[in-house]
């Protein structure tokens, strides 16, 4: 199987993104911007990605979708939403995090986060280093963050991490972000590099793929 052909069954079989599992359709507008930052905050516990993404699942449920909504809810209420979704362990301090990271998003952003995006100047590392001014965000959070929003700031794109050129070498893909853009469409690579991201959560994905 050829590199095109293995990326492309990546995306057909793999590639649902993290944003579109929580519930977010992503766009460039401060609500879903928002939501994809709330799921970087719960994917950067040490904990299952399943469990992060059905706690903003939860969150999102609760109408905990923006930071002025996030930071006018109750702390407790933030705690049985995450605990609804057996966030266990970190609930309480993640909830914490959600409600100082929404207030300082109101403060330093006013509430959106394209005008992080302004402030960075179209440079990826400013971005990553404005993210990580987030509670609980370091650099995986980061990370996460850029994978995920660049399918709406072109800017970011191709962004790979650690994680995803790992998972590459691993089914026989080259590591670097322009080889692997050049394997799909502009409009998948971001479910691409969440498909290797699964690939490389799920103990015999990669056999599987390498064998077929």
């Amino acid at each position: 199987m050829n590199a095109t052909t293995m990326a492309r069954r990546i995306v057909r079989e793999y590639g649902e993104t993290y944003a579109h599992e929580a519930g977010i359709r992503p766009r460039n507008t401060p609500a879903p911007l928002y939501q994809v930052l709330v799921l970087c905050v719960l994917l950067s516990a040490p904990i299952r990605a399943t469990t992060a993404v059905a706690a903003a699942r939860e969150l999102f449920a609760a109408g905990l979708r923006t930071p002025r909504a996030m930071a006018g809810s109750g702390w407790q209420d933030r705690v049985d939403a995450l605990g609804r979704a057996h966030y266990r362990r970190y609930d309480e301090s993640t909830a914490t995090a959600l409600g100082d990271g929404a207030r300082l998003l109101l403060d330093r952003w006013h509430g959106d986060l394209r005008a992080l995006r302004e402030e960075a100047g179209g440079d990826r590392a400013r971005v990553r280093e404005l993210v990580q001014e987030v509670p609980r965000i370091g650099p995986t959070g980061a990370d996460v963050f850029c994978r995920e929003t660049q399918a709406v700031w072109p800017e970011l794109r191709p962004f790979v991490d650690a994680r995803v050129r790992e998972a590459a070498s691993g089914v026989g893909l080259p590591r670097t972000p322009k080889a692997l853009a050049g394997l799909v469409p502009p409009h998948d690579f971001t479910r691409l590099a969440d498909g290797l991201v699964r690939v490389s959560l799920s103990p015999d994905a990669a056999d599987r793929l390498r064998a077929a």
